[in-house]
């Protein structure tokens, strides 16, 4: 599985690079805190492969690694190969690039 890094993840929003992030934390998480991505939450994830891109990189996230690394797993199941695991979530967020998130 491939994997970036919270600072790449900023990087890339600096630059304005084409990419899409999808958060599978639960709709109350991600209305909590988010990174602007699109909630997706895992639970659905396989019913809603129509939103997620084929042909630009998506970043794939969630509140520590576990869940997104589960979604990365069953989308590659369905085809997909253009899929990185935010390591460390949005915890790694908070505790790297955005202390003033709310994580819980």
């Amino acid at each position: 599985m491939k994997e970036i890094t919270v600072e790449e993840l900023k990087s890339m929003k600096e630059k304005g690079e084409d990419f899409q992030l999808i958060d599978v934390r639960e709709d109350f998480e991600y209305q909590m805190s988010n990174l602007d991505g699109e909630n997706i939450p895992l639970g659905g994830i396989l019913i809603e492969t129509d939103k997620i891109s084929k042909d630009k990189p998506v970043v794939v996230m969630c509140r520590s690694g576990k869940r997104s690394a589960m979604a990365i797993m069953q989308l590659e199941q369905q085809g997909f190969t253009n899929l990185y695991n935010l390591q460390g979530g949005i915890l790694a967020w908070a505790d790297q690039v955005d202390p003033t998130i709310s994580v819980y």
